[in-house]
Order: structure tokens, then sequence, then C-alpha cells
């Protein structure tokens, strides 16, 4: 029987992947949304492992709440504000973490997501869930570039990981959810579907920004050892599906959808296995997408084919240069 959805769910392969894990000691890892969910574990793991763990959210009590549970178990922690929902927040938390890694950074964890909110614009114009999930993310890699580039040089191995999802699967990106449309995509016939077909660009955009990237960094920086990789979680029960909830989830189709992910779904700790596998498994390189095999289940995570449309991923690359302002992405 399915569990239901306030069942505990039994980890099943967080324990022997964490087996393939190596020590970080000596090493810094920056992880986007690690409050709560598969971020949260990402954290607590690399700190468990002996990294120096620096965690970007916003600025809140569950912030607080999760730095101080990460050095009361021994890691080496610091809290960066950083709110996705804004550039200019942005842009704070990347020069603080260049500041706050003078040793360079080897790991960037693009996890931070929202999942099925209402078209609503930004402050800087755009869809909440595309700035949120790829934007803010593509203009966090560039600022933080020289810190990746840093840590290659000295320790031969640096690495951007995007957190993508099963849901990236569908239409193929559309240009006007990468643009200052916010508010004004509305939906896509179906009521209530607007909101999940945002939610898939921004999915979908996670995969191809990865791609883009490992095409696009400059060759001496590959050949010191900068990668980019991506992974998805598989169905988890991460906590996304109850703020999707809050923020207004309640037509028939939110509940579906949200309640076939719940029956399904591992544990957040199995859900955080393919971020972990790209961001430290020794054997990873640059280009590679870890996750579940199954269309839509859980499972144990793999190393799945690429997907790739050269198109595409040009577009994206062109569209949220645009849309982040950024002119020099890896710096001269």
């Amino acid at each position: 029987m399915a569990p239901s959805p306030t069942a505990p769910r039994a980890t099943e392969v967080f324990d022997q992947a964490l087996r393939m894990l190596p020590r970080l000691d000596g090493r810094t890892v920056a992880v986007t949304g690690s409050t709560s969910g598969t971020g949260q574990v990402m954290a607590s793991t690399c700190g468990a492992l002996g990294a120096r763990v620096l965690m970007l959210n916003r600025p809140s009590a569950r912030a607080d709440a999760a730095l101080d549970a990460l050095r009361r178990a021994g890691a080496e922690a610091e809290l960066i504000p950083c709110d996705l929902q804004s550039f200019a927040s942005v842009a704070e938390a990347g020069a603080a973490l260049i500041a706050a890694a003078p040793d360079g950074l080897d790991v960037l964890c693009n996890n931070a997501g929202v999942m099925g909110l209402p078209d609503t614009a930004t402050g800087d114009g755009f869809d909440i869930q595309m700035q949120t999930n790829h934007l803010s993310h593509f203009l966090l890699t560039s600022l933080v570039w020289p810190a990746l580039v840093t840590a290659a040089a000295a320790r031969g191995d640096a690495r951007v990981v995007n957190q993508s999802s099963g849901a990236r699967r569908g239409p193929a990106l559309k240009d006007e959810f990468l643009q200052r449309r916010g508010g004004a995509l509305g939906g896509d016939g179906f009521p209530g579907l607007g909101k999940w077909r945002r939610y898939q660009q921004s999915k979908l955009a996670n995969l191809l920004f990865t791609y883009a990237l490992h095409d696009r960094m400059p060759r001496a920086h590959a050949d010191l050892g900068v990668k980019a990789l991506c992974a998805h979680p598989g169905p988890t029960d991460s906590g996304l599906q109850e703020k999707t909830a809050q923020a207004g989830g309640a037509r028939l189709l939110d509940r579906m959808i949200l309640g076939r992910t719940l029956r399904r779904a591992h544990s957040v700790e199995d859900g955080a296995v393919g971020i972990l596998t790209a961001a430290l498994r020794p054997s990873a390189t640059s280009g590679q997408f870890y996750g579940p095999e199954g269309r839509g289940l859980p499972g144990p995570t793999v190393l799945l084919a690429a997907e790739r449309d050269p198109e595409a991923e040009a577009r994206l690359w062109s569209l949220s240069l645009d849309s982040t302002g950024v002119a020099d992405y890896f710096g001269s």
C-alpha cells in the first residue's frame, strides 16, 4: 500500500550512497535553499563530511535554526542572506560568497526552488518561478565563477550542480517564460495548468543551463577541473508540496498533482542523493545528469542519458544573459 501523504518515508538508498562519497576536509560548499528539503540534507551531509558550508537563504527564523543545527552537529557553517526573487539580493550574496571563500568555492549547489505558484511577477518583472528557480541561479553562478576557478586551480575540482525535476518533461522551451512578462503569462487553457507549465519551464531551464554552461565555459577553466552537472530528486516528500498548497494550490488539478507525488514519494534523504552524487562523487564528470531512472517514480540515483537540445540551450543562454544583465559571464 502506498504511504499516506503524512506517513514518514523510509530511507532506502541514502546510506549506501553516502559510503561512496569522499571526506571534504578543507573544502567549501555553498547551497541555496538549505533550510529544509534536499538542500538541508545536502548542507548537513557536507558538514558531516568535513566541509565548510555556506548556506544561502532568505533571512528568517528558519534560516537561523538551520544554521544553528549544523553548528550544533559540529559543522563549520555560515549564513549568507540571499533572496532569489531579487537580483539585487543575489548580487549582494555573490559578493559575500566571494569574500567568504578566499581559498575558492569547491561546490555551488543551485538547489533552491519554488513550485506551483500563481502567475505573479518579482520586483524585477519576471515570473516568480523562473526567476527563483533559474534566472537568479544563472546570475549567482556568474558572480561566483572566479571562486570556482580558484578552487579548481588549487585542488583540481570545482562544481556547479543544478537541481532540476522530473517535471522538466513537457513542451519545449518558450522564450516568453524567460522575459519580463511575470504576471502576464496566464494559463494554458485548462484551469490551473498555467502554474504547472511555468514550473515545468523553469525545471527544463535548469537542465538546459547545465548543458549550456558545460559547453561554454572557457577551455582553460575546464582543464583546471571546473564542472557543470545536474540532478533531479524524483518524487520527494521535500516540503515543497506544502508550500504550494499554502500559496493557493487548492484546485482539483493541484490536489491531484500534489497527491500523486506524495503517494509515490521517497524520503527527502533519498531525494538528495542525486545532488550529492553530482556534487561529490569523484567519478562524476562535467555535463552529466543524475537522478532516479523511472518516469515519475522514486528509486536509486543513476547516471541518466543526456537530454540535449543545442538550439534551446543557445536560446536559453542568450535570453538569460539579457534578462540578468550579465555582459561577461566568465570574467576576463
